[in-house]
């Protein structure tokens, strides 16, 4: 979990719900990607995700603070999301 919180965007309370879906390191992270890891989030947590939380995801995987996410990458996540919400 440590090794998570090195990663931008990633606080202890994101951590810790990665961590309970079985994401440890960052190459979990990597290897699972964005979508899937907000979709196993949302099986333990549906309350707890939001759009915010996807882009840090994202964000963390790409090394940079979410605000800094290409405006293309934000909009696919977002149609991603929205599209999740109506599951």
């Amino acid at each position: 979990m440590d090794s998570l919180i090195k990663l931008p965007n990633i606080a202890k309370i994101l951590a810790q719900k990665l961590h309970h879906v079985e994401v440890n390191t960052a190459g979990d992270l990597i290897a699972l990607g964005s979508e899937n890891a907000i979709i196993k989030i949302a099986t333990i947590d549906s309350e707890g995700v939001c759009i915010n939380m996807l882009y840090a995801i994202e964000g963390a995987i790409q090394n940079i603070r979410w605000h800094d996410l290409p405006r293309e990458r934000k909009k696919d996540l977002k149609l991603f999301f929205q599209t999740l919400n109506k599951s």
